[in-house]
């Protein structure tokens, strides 16, 4: 990714990750998606009294791209807080792999955008199932 690029899709993941609505846990996510055409998508996580119903920020940024008519991502950013990288859960590294190729980059940056790692999809995701396996796109 180059440099204002990266920057750019950095600086919507910090900015989306304040919006995050955490009162529970207090760890706030935002994520940025980058599509083929160049378009940015942004979600952020938002928790429920009951638990398991809330909604990871990769998956919220997900829907904004589908709703906006998005279908490919090519790169991700996912902001989390403190010093360890917040890497995407299980169920999001699925959700990412159905809208983007296994040599997508995901970049994990801390709360102030410092990049702590790159991974791309099969290194966080090896050997997945994914649309290809169903005859589906790529």
């Amino acid at each position: 990714m180059e440099a204002p690029e990266k920057n750019e899709l950095v600086a919507a993941a910090l900015a989306v990750r304040q919006r995050a609505y955490a009162p529970y846990s207090s760890f706030m996510v935002g994520a940025a998606l980058r599509c083929e055409d160049g378009s940015l998508h942004v979600g952020c996580n938002v928790e429920n009294a009951a638990y398991p119903e809330g909604i990871c920020a990769e998956a919220g940024a997900i829907a904004a791209m589908v709703s906006a008519g998005g279908t490919c991502i090519v790169e991700a950013v996912v902001c989390g807080g403190g010093s360890a990288p917040c890497t995407p859960c299980g169920g999001c590294r699925q959700k990412l792999r159905e809208f983007g190729a296994p040599t997508m980059r995901i970049h994990i940056v801390n709360a102030e955008g410092a990049i702590l790692l790159t991974r791309t999809l099969s290194e966080l995701l090896p050997d997945s199932f994914g649309p290809s396996n169903l005859g589906h796109g790529g």
